[in-house]
């Protein structure tokens, strides 16, 4: 089993994140319809304020020591009630299907308790297959899952709860 790391970024990691982000519009440009810039680029669209509001907690990923990806937590809610949102969430390709993305899910929810959203773009096939997949494990089933309309996008948006964890 790889050593897995999760580790909040600080303010001069948040450029590293942001290079990151190229890969994940890159990913999820099979699903949505992203172009790339004249400059070569993905236009990524984080709001001014979105690294300065102390809701938004940026995550990055290490396996083995190397720099895998990364997963920014926010309260950009869509569910009343929820309390954390996953609105980011990149691994890269190599690092996939070695239970890496479960122990970052599992590592988010002992950090952060409370009421948590998690969703995916239905379009999303193995994002969909994951959660799926993860979260009854995760919430012992105790969850409840609803279809809901995204920035124009078919989701599935899961809702459970994260207890605080007994010292």
């Amino acid at each position: 089993m790889p050593t897995i790391e999760l580790h909040p970024a600080q303010r001069d990691e948040l450029q590293t994140i942001e290079n990151l982000m190229q890969f994940y519009m890159h990913d999820f440009s099979q699903w949505l319809p992203l172009n790339i810039a004249e400059h070569g680029f993905f236009s990524v669209h984080l709001k001014d304020d979105y690294w300065r509001n102390p809701a938004t907690q940026p995550f990055l990923i290490r396996v083995d020591g190397e720099l895998a990806g990364f997963v920014i937590v926010d309260q950009d809610i869509h569910i009343d009630g929820a309390e954390h949102n996953i609105s980011y969430f990149f691994l890269a390709r190599r690092f996939r299907g070695q239970g890496v993305a479960q122990f970052v899910v599992s590592a988010l929810l002992s950090r952060l308790p409370g009421q948590w959203q998690i969703f995916h773009i239905d379009a999303n096939l193995p994002a969909q297959r994951f959660w799926a997949r993860l979260i009854p494990e995760l919430s012992a089933g105790a969850f409840t899952c609803q279809p809901r309309e995204v920035d124009g996008y078919p989701c599935t948006v899961y809702v459970l709860y994260a207890p605080a964890s007994v010292a």
